[in-house]
């Protein structure tokens, strides 16, 4: 296996469990849901419901496609929108995860300052889990598309 499918690989299987447990809650489970938010409302609402099993669809999309990304051969003319909304997802991933789990950290240093409503303990699972999570799964994302770059063609000769 190519190490571009490898790292596709890795990203459904980070992907697959974030999802997972979406699915989990979707279906009524309460394991670790107060890790996110320890609001009664959180999936309560009908809103919040349908947002949750949006929430998995998207991350089920974004399960499949960095392997489509890379397995569809170079020369189907969808292999580049693949390829484009691959990179979509790796900058979403990554600057989502980058960005809250850098803030998370500074929260738990005590370098930025929370409210006094503010959940701790959902505070603690964002900075070391969930958060990091969506960064790992784009940095995995960008470096399947990274290393599943199409050679470039070989020029024809005349003899």
């Amino acid at each position: 296996m190519t190490p571009s499918r490898i790292f596709a690989v890795a990203a459904g299987v980070v992907g697959g469990l974030f999802a997972a447990i979406s699915v989990y809650w979707g279906l009524g489970g309460g394991w670790l849901l107060d890790t996110v938010d320890d609001s009664p409302a959180a999936t309560s609402s009908t809103a919040a419901h349908a947002a949750l099993w949006l929430s998995v669809i998207a991350k089920l999309v974004a399960v499949i496609l960095p392997w489509l990304a890379v397995t569809v051969p170079s020369a189907r003319p969808r292999r580049r929108l693949l390829r484009r909304l691959g990179w979509v997802e790796a900058i979403v991933l990554v600057g989502y995860g980058g960005v809250l789990t850098s803030v998370g950290l500074l929260v738990q240093l005590d370098i930025v300052p929370v409210g006094v409503n503010a959940d701790e303990r959902a505070l603690r699972w964002h900075a070391y889990l969930w958060d990091p999570w969506f960064l790992i799964w784009g940095l995995l994302v960008a470096t399947a598309l990274l290393t599943g770059r199409a050679p470039a063609p070989v020029p024809q000769t005349s003899p």
